[in-house]
């Protein structure tokens, strides 16, 4: 776009455009030098020093080519100056959220294909691409192409911002914060002087007269708005005697409500520890940051009706409050009373000694049986004793002796006897015996044996068979 060359964004008109002629014509005239030559100048600025610069044209020359080298690019700006002159036009661009301007040149011819007529002030988008005059030293942006922003275009905008932020979850119930109960400290961001920081700090002090601000005048339209919405929530986050940020401001057009639609601005309140309420114009109106902020206000009046209680109201409640405690307790000591009195008029509170005197009765009917029963015992223990003995006696020997019975035994060669005698076989005759009775033993000799007849043989009775 050789042709387009010829003027830069520097406000004027035909001097302006002289000066631009020049800057070419020098331009053309660096450019023609041979650069093939050989040259003892440094290769790359790194190996410059003071004994060996570059000269200026030489920096200016790579600078030229370095920017130049730069592809074209859409960008959004805002058109503070127009002037046209003849075919061409110079422009300055400023951006839309900070205090940051360029020239631009461009054809009336761009212009004159739009369709509404721009104007300063105008919001728009073009296709620039940078260069550099070699012998001002300017930076200028070349328009290839330029388009307004309309309304519909920034609406658009808004929404696809909305939708890409809330697709990260920036607006998630889970992280908005909940508001302190009784703020102390308010931190107020909104404009210099406006209605909206008066209703806010006349109705919030209406409901609670203690509540004290920090109030934060900035910006609240215009390209240097964000910024100094940024610095002054960043300052008031820091703070820790704040406890709730507001950021109020009126009505407006949409253009005028950008700012709070500003991306770096809605991450830095999602990104705020302090709770921060949005109270941005009227009901209709619906800037980005309704949407992060952790509770949105219809109006800025709204706003500070949410975020402090009413002090009337507030007395009511702790009224209520101790009336019914006041109640419970009543209930409770009269329900204890009750409960005292109950247990005072028992039996073993009005008598306790019964408790004594009613153990020892029990104590002494239980000596009483366990004597009886121990007695009773030995008793029969001492029945069962004796008649044991009695049959241990009736079974001893010695009874059968004393009943007149004898055991004779054969004399041994020691004179005792050993072997009992139980038929007459056992002792042939002259056999020595020992007789045993029951006052004592003697000696006696056999004599043979005689068997006596049947009918001599005598059966000991059935009661000396049981007790042999």
């Amino acid at each position: 776009m050789a042709a387009e060359d010829t003027g830069t964004a520097v406000p004027g008109g035909a001097a302006s455009g002289d000066a631009h002629a020049a800057d070419a014509q020098s331009e053309n005239q660096s450019e023609n030098q041979p650069e093939n030559q050989p040259s003892t100048l440094p290769a790359t600025a790194a190996e410059t020093s003071p004994d060996r610069p570059w000269p200026l044209h030489l920096l200016s020359r790579k600078l030229k080519a370095h920017i130049e080298r730069a592809p074209a690019v859409w960008i959004e700006a805002q058109v503070i100056e127009l002037n046209r002159r003849g075919g061409s036009a110079f422009a300055t661009l400023r951006d839309t959220d900070a205090e940051i301007s360029l020239p631009a040149s461009l054809w009336s011819k761009v212009l004159d294909r739009q369709k509404t007529p721009l104007e300063r002030g105008s919001r728009v988008v073009a296709l620039v691409k940078p260069e550099f005059w070699m012998k001002t030293g300017r930076l200028n942006m070349s328009v290839r192409d330029i388009r307004p922003v309309g309304l519909g275009d920034l609406l658009a905008r808004i929404e696809r911002l909305r939708q890409a932020l809330g697709a990260e979850g920036l607006f998630a119930d889970a992280r908005k914060k909940p508001l302190p109960l009784l703020p102390h400290r308010i931190g107020l961001i909104t404009g210099r002087d406006s209605d909206a920081k008066k209703d806010v700090m006349r109705n919030a002090a209406l409901r609670w007269p203690a509540v004290e601000f920090d109030v934060r005048e900035v910006a609240v339209q215009g390209n240097t708005a964000v910024g100094q919405l940024l610095a002054a929530l960043r300052k008031l986050d820091a703070d820790p005697h704040v406890d709730v940020i507001v950021i109020a401001r009126g009505g407006g057009a949409l253009e005028d409500l950008l700012p709070f639609s500003n991306e770096e601005l809605i991450r830095a309140v999602s990104a705020a520890s302090t709770p921060v309420v949005s109270a941005i114009g009227h009901e209709a109106d619906r800037p980005i940051l309704d949407d992060v902020a952790d509770l949105r206000a219809s109006t800025p009046t709204d706003a500070a009706k949410r975020i402090v209680p009413d002090v009337s109201e507030e007395l009511a409640k702790v009224r209520l409050a101790r009336e019914h405690l006041n109640r419970c307790i009543v209930r409770l000591v009269d329900r204890e009373n009750d409960r005292l009195h109950a247990l005072r008029s028992r039996p073993v509170m009005a008598f306790p000694e019964i408790m004594v005197t009613a153990r020892e009765e029990d104590i002494a009917r239980l000596r009483k049986h366990a004597h009886t029963a121990v007695s009773s015992a030995v008793v029969r223990a001492l029945d069962q004793v004796h008649h044991l003995k009695a049959r241990v006696r009736a079974l001893s020997p010695q009874k059968t002796l004393d009943r007149g019975y004898a055991v004779v035994q054969v004399t041994g060669p020691d004179g005792a006897g050993h072997d009992v005698v139980r038929s007459p076989g056992q002792a042939p005759h002259g056999t020595a015996l020992t007789v045993r009775v029951a006052e004592g033993r003697f000696a006696a000799v056999a004599d043979g044996s005689n068997p006596p007849a049947p009918s001599e043989t005598t059966e000991l009775p059935a009661a000396e068979r049981g007790s042999r």
